[in-house]
């Protein structure tokens, strides 16, 4: 008998203290994150060396080694209100990647706003010496959540695994302590902000490196304005048109404007 007393007790313990626990939880639905993408240069490299021009890209890849990182990082921002997001890019002032230039596989040239509430996104998007608006709804990504965690700038996340534009593969760690939708880029859909994304194939990750919790100004969530108006259908077949000359590249090139 005093065994079991001594179990319900303990049972009524741990109940009350998940309570307190879920009563003090702090829930952020406003704020800014600070995000670092990573490029891998190497791996980049390695893939477009082919028997055709294995001579001079094996002597391209070798000085590459001696003078740069292998890692490109570059900077940008997610500012969310409940369910409002807009992520911009941070300027980068440093040199262009030699051989790459302002390849998009490297380049950050997307500016997305999104509203959760009605799933549509608008997004500045720098396409050679061109911008285009697109406005559209949001990607529809088939998500399948993992039990895998990791702790990302301080919150506990939960791994989300999809494959997006037919052979894309995307990895994605987003936490539940901030009941907001969004995430960098164009990834949304989750139930919780996405702070940590990863396209292995392509050999680039975003991961948040800070995230403040503050109000956001209605000021600081306004559409970008400037572009040539389109949508993903439109976008898709300018792309189509402006490519279909470039051979091998041009897969490459597609992937990365469609992100």
């Amino acid at each position: 008998m005093k065994k079991n007393t001594i179990i319900i007790l303990t049972c009524l313990l741990i109940s009350l203290s998940s309570a307190l626990f879920a009563q003090n939880a702090r829930f952020t639905t406003e704020g800014v994150i600070e995000f670092e993408r990573s490029n891998n240069m190497y791996a980049m490299i390695q893939k477009r060396i082919d028997k055709n021009n294995e001579g001079y890209m094996n002597q391209f890849f070798e000085q590459f080694k001696k003078t740069s990182p292998q890692f490109k990082l570059t900077k940008s921002t997610l500012s969310f209100s409940n369910q409002t997001t807009l992520f911009k890019p941070v300027t980068d002032n440093a040199p262009a990647v030699p051989f790459f230039g302002e390849d998009p596989s490297v380049s950050q040239i997307n500016t997305t706003y999104t509203d959760l509430h009605t799933h549509q996104q608008i997004t500045q998007k720098k396409v050679f010496e061109e911008t285009f608006l697109v406005k559209d709804s949001t990607r529809t990504i088939n998500w399948k959540i993992t039990n895998e965690t990791r702790e990302i700038a301080g919150f506990n996340c939960r791994r989300a695994n999809a494959l997006i534009m037919d052979s894309i593969y995307v990895v994605a760690f987003y936490t539940d302590q901030i009941p907001v939708s969004g995430g960098p880029e164009s990834f949304t859909g989750l139930p919780g902000m996405i702070l940590g994304l990863a396209l292995p194939h392509e050999n680039v990750t975003w991961f948040a490196k800070n995230v403040t919790d503050r109000p956001v100004d209605n000021n600081n969530l306004i559409p970008p304005a400037k572009g040539k108006a389109t949508d993903n259908k439109g976008l898709k077949l300018t792309l189509t048109n402006a490519l279909k000359n470039w051979g091998e590249y041009a897969r490459s090139m597609y992937k990365s404007f469609l992100l």
